[in-house]
């Protein structure tokens, strides 16, 4: 294959796996080490490298699932709180190797744009899925529950001006690769000025 060749299967095949479809199988933590560092490798304006992982394995991520669970039913008003959605979150990391939390880490740079250091962080959560994809490892960017709440940053200690882009689920699953799709048609998502 050559390395578009390449670069094109890992993009096509990657898929979202929910963690409820994971198989309890852990991944060695040299992989981890290695999706982190391919993750470095994102775009960064003024070399900000605002992308920020908080990594938790074994009990950390029974415990985290714990703590989200509790903090959306410490934070959602009586009237709205749903049983079903509280076993979901503390639950959800049951069969997961390791849940990751990404955020962005304000720069002291005044002229990089917070939207800049975002992007810059997304970046680097999508070289971590699709090293996932390489490496046969089911992952999942869940940004749902508490995710982007006063609470999830005062969980993680976050900054004021730092942001939260999510919790990355991973482990192994035994389930086959779905077909991936597209709804809207490229013509519709490209404009091309000739002249």
């Amino acid at each position: 294959m050559t390395n578009i060749e390449v670069v094109e299967k890992v993009i096509s095949e990657r898929r979202s796996v929910k963690p409820q479809s994971f198989n309890g199988k852990k991944i060695k933590k040299e992989a981890i080490e290695q999706l982190l560092a391919l993750a470095d490798w994102a775009p960064t304006h003024g070399y900000t490298e605002p992308w920020r992982f908080i990594v938790m394995a074994n009990d950390g991520v029974k415990r985290f699932c714990r703590d989200h669970a509790e903090m959306y039913k410490n934070n959602t008003p009586e009237e709205r709180f749903i049983t079903a959605t509280y076993e979901k979150f503390y639950h959800q990391g049951d069969t997961a190797s390791h849940v990751i939390a990404a955020f962005s880490k304000r720069g002291e740079k005044p002229n990089i744009t917070v939207q800049e250091e975002i992007c810059a962080t997304a970046c680097a959560i999508q070289n971590l899925l699709l090293a996932a994809e390489a490496m046969d490892i089911a992952a999942f960017w869940s940004t749902g529950g508490q995710t982007f709440k006063p609470a999830m940053k005062a969980y993680f200690n976050l900054q004021e001006e730092d942001t939260m882009l999510g919790v990355l689920y991973l482990g192994y699953t035994d389930e086959s690769d779905i077909a991936g799709r597209r709804i809207t048609p490229m013509e519709e998502k490209v404009m091309w000025y000739n002249s």
